[in-house]
């Protein structure tokens, strides 16, 4: 198992973004997320994903809150969408994003969602358009996973542990003491490659790939913060990295952005929005 760090990552170097290329080069990044009460994550995450160097962005979010987020995010094209009585993505709604989707270099679906039964139809119905596009699964969208056996496409889980217990059946405290075995195993079965967050967070491919960090900052422990992790790999993703690189990469960015606040201050306290400014001179200096 190859720890994280900045020398593995400095051998193990982004697609390099020209000075000649323009947005379009940097890849088109689709961001499905956010509700009626979650409008935050969509915003979090889609900036999260522009920070990461991705070139253009569209947002497909409940149409309560669409206006809302478009006057927050100038930077990106808002698709409002139909909601479900509790407040999901009605599967109508797929017409509207078929041709972004596919036009998409990367998508990321899943932070702050709502009502699991009707937003898992239609991410379910998404995914049978998206053919080889890299897809990043976050939070509720991962539920998923329990009704489809196995993914067409690769893409990229991102559980912490109460998720992963969810998702594989066993108590959280079965997941703390060998989540990296189950990891591996739910990789190979469904054709997915997960980044299982914590303390030490774990990156594994079905491949058999093992990568881990060990973080040690509580202050990432914090709400909004994981949006922001989902939103950098979908960046780096869009920008052409591989789901597994994009997935180490982000870790590691993500946990030294904590360290630099950590730094200024103090170990808990500062606030998810406040990781997004310094993602692009940790990236520099890596």
């Amino acid at each position: 198992m190859q720890t994280l760090d900045r020398i593995a990552l400095r051998d193990w170097p982004l697609p390099h973004a020209d000075d000649a290329s323009d947005k379009e080069d940097r890849g088109q990044v689709l961001v499905v997320a956010g509700s009626r009460e979650i409008p935050g994550a969509a915003l979090l995450s889609a900036t999260a994903a522009l920070r990461a160097g991705a070139g253009k962005l569209t947002i497909a979010t409940a149409q309560s809150v669409a206006a809302g987020l478009a006057l927050l995010m100038p930077e990106a094209r808002v698709i409002g969408l139909p909601e479900t009585p509790a407040g999901g993505l009605q599967p109508s709604g797929l017409a509207q994003l078929t041709t972004c989707a596919q036009q998409s270099s990367a998508v990321l679906i899943g932070p702050g969602l709502m009502d699991s039964e009707g937003s898992c139809e239609f991410i379910a119905g998404l995914l049978r358009h998206l053919g080889d596009v890299p897809v990043i699964l976050d939070a509720l969208a991962m539920d998923v996973l329990l009704q489809l056996p196995r993914f067409d496409q690769q893409v990229l889980l991102t559980p912490h542990a109460g998720e992963m217990a969810h998702l594989s059946g066993q108590s959280k405290e079965e997941v703390m003491a060998k989540g990296v075995v189950l990891a591996g195993d739910m990789c190979q079965k469904h054709n997915v490659v997960m980044a299982l967050k914590g303390a030490t967070t774990y990156i594994v491919s079905p491949e058999g790939a093992h990568w881990c960090h060990v973080s040690g900052n509580a202050g990432l422990g914090t709400s909004g913060s994981g949006d922001v992790l989902a939103g950098i790999m979908t960046g780096l993703a869009a920008r052409g990295a591989p789901l597994p690189q994009a997935a180490a990469w982000g870790v590691l960015l993500h946990a030294l952005a904590g360290q630099r606040l950590a730094e200024r201050h103090g170990r808990v306290g500062f606030l998810a929005r406040e990781i997004l400014k310094e993602i692009p001179s940790v990236m520099r200096d890596i």
